[in-house]
């Protein structure tokens, strides 16, 4: 059975931004390494499209080793991504759904082979609520945006994780890996 590790950057304050962290190469280096680990990254419609920068990578390299890696992996595994509204990824590694989060998910979990990422709070969120996340990691930046959108909002009941691993970065952030403690 298949892992779903839902992999988020936030704020010390709780929010999600991907333009409020403080990525270096050593950041940039952990997630090239857990995309390559993955068989699939599931998307919803806001931070696919906001992923899609990666692409201009790929066409024109920085020459920034760690992003240019980054985005040959982020290129290369295969993204299934939720919308109402897109009618196409125009990106070859990128699939709409036709299933909602939960059915997907359900029928990924029961295949054989790697980790599915879940990579937007959107849909940590509504799998919170189903109980589908094997592990969370949030990788914490030292910084206070004092608004935004938080990570656990809409969430109504209580959940109590388990801490199994921390990784502590150079630039101050921290990856907390938690599991749902079983009660």
């Amino acid at each position: 059975m298949r892992k779903i590790i839902a992999a988020i950057n936030m704020t010390l304050d709780g929010f999600c931004d991907h333009m409020a962290g403080l990525p270096d190469e050593e950041i940039h280096d952990h997630y090239t390494e857990l995309l390559k680990e993955g068989d699939a990254i599931l998307y919803g419609r806001i931070t696919y499209q906001l992923m899609q920068y990666w692409q201009t990578l790929i066409k024109n390299p920085s020459g920034e080793k760690s992003m240019d890696d980054f985005a040959m992996a982020i290129d290369k595994i295969p993204k299934i991504v939720f919308s109402h509204t897109l009618k196409n990824t125009d990106w070859d590694s990128a699939k709409l759904s036709n299933q909602t989060i939960e059915e997907e998910v359900l029928e990924l979990k029961q295949q054989s082979g790697g980790a599915i990422l879940v990579g937007s709070r959107s849909l940590i969120i509504q799998l919170m609520k189903h109980n589908l996340i094997d592990e969370y990691q949030f990788c914490v930046y030292p910084v206070i945006a004092g608004a935004g959108l938080p990570l656990f909002e809409n969430i109504n009941e209580r959940a109590i994780l388990k801490l199994i691993k921390t990784k502590t970065f150079g630039g101050g952030a921290v990856i907390l890996y938690y599991e749902l403690k079983k009660e």
